[in-house]
């Protein structure tokens, strides 16, 4: 089982939307009403806690000197490396 969030859809311009989880499995198909009052909602895509060296910096050992928050070395521009 997985937790989704999904987002209800605004029907009127003062309206925003509301946020909230539902516990599903991956084979159901995606909401398209809230299940307690029947809004209309949409699933938020969202990142989850993969880590992959972001924000990670070498100061040790001979790969020190080539930057590389991200892996590049400081060539992707990026302003965290180099």
């Amino acid at each position: 089982m997985a937790t989704y969030v999904y987002e209800t859809i605004p029907q009127h311009s003062d309206e925003f939307p509301v946020q909230f989880e539902i516990v599903q499995s991956m084979k159901d198909s995606p909401l398209t009403r809230h299940p307690e009052n029947g809004t209309p909602v949409r699933r938020v895509i969202s990142g989850g806690f993969g880590l992959m060296g972001v924000g990670v910096r070498n100061t040790v050992g001979p790969q020190a000197s080539r930057g590389g928050g991200c892996g590049c070395g400081g060539a992707c521009g990026c302003g965290r490396c180099g």
